[in-house]
């Protein structure tokens, strides 16, 4: 038994008529992924203060229940949508690529505010990982600092509009042979080892450059200080 290509043409007009009788047409698709972006469950936990904007969505008043993802889960394996709430320190980040690769396919990610996307006002701090989405792929992104939580319910009107768009035939959890499980950096002296998986992001030339200049001065043992150059001079 097999998935026929192409999606099945309906008269609008005979589908119109046939809904106002209470008769359904859909496709098995179409039905797969309706009950997916229904019953979205998010993993119950949060870095730092835009978990507390996430924790909010799910209260009374924005209710985060009318989009069918109020089940937050505390165990990795029963959530299939994490949302990196918060900044994430390099020290932390194995520990989010670890529940990351715990997760139940199909599985999402929503990074929510500046410090999980890019670093935020912390993203020169030495400890401070600039953006999840070096280790692990990012689905929807929500600039903030913090978002609210209006903001958050968009990401997953966003996310649900993915879903639907997803084909069986083509997902790529379903595909054999598909790498679904990231490298899990190692935290020591220097930092993440390796400083960002390549496999789903690339360094922009300016990043590459300073990375490279940054390993020259480590292996000739050399720190260049501005401010002892301008004396100098």
């Amino acid at each position: 038994m097999g998935l026929a290509s192409g999606s099945p043409t309906v008269d609008q007009g005979l589908k119109s008529e046939l809904e106002k009788e209470g008769v359904v047409l859909t496709t098995l698709e179409q039905l797969y992924n309706w009950g997916r972006r229904s019953s979205i469950w998010p993993l119950q936990f949060g870095l730092a203060c835009c978990a507390i904007e996430m924790i909010a969505t799910a209260c009374a008043r924005y209710d985060i229940a009318r989009f069918g993802a109020e089940l937050f889960r505390p165990s990795p394996r029963q959530a299939d949508l994490m949302i990196v709430a918060g900044t994430v320190t390099k020290k932390m980040t194995p520990q989010v690529v670890r529940l990351y690769n715990q997760m139940a396919e199909p599985k999402y990610v929503i990074t929510m505010g500046a410090c999980s996307i890019a670093g935020g006002p912390f993203k020169e701090g030495y400890n401070v990982l600039q953006g999840i989405d070096r280790f692990i792929p990012v689905d929807v992104h929500i600039p903030g600092c913090p978002p609210r939580p209006e903001a958050l319910l968009d990401g997953l009107m966003k996310l649900q509009k993915k879903i639907d768009g997803q084909s069986i035939e083509s997902a790529e959890w379903y595909q054999q042979g598909q790498k679904r499980e990231f490298p899990i950096p190692a935290f020591g002296p220097k930092g993440l080892e390796p400083p960002y998986n390549p496999e789903v992001w690339k360094p922009r030339e300016y990043e590459q450059k300073k990375q490279t200049e940054a390993e020259a001065r480590k292996i000739h043992g050399t720190i260049h200080d501005p401010k002892q150059s301008a004396v100098s001079q």
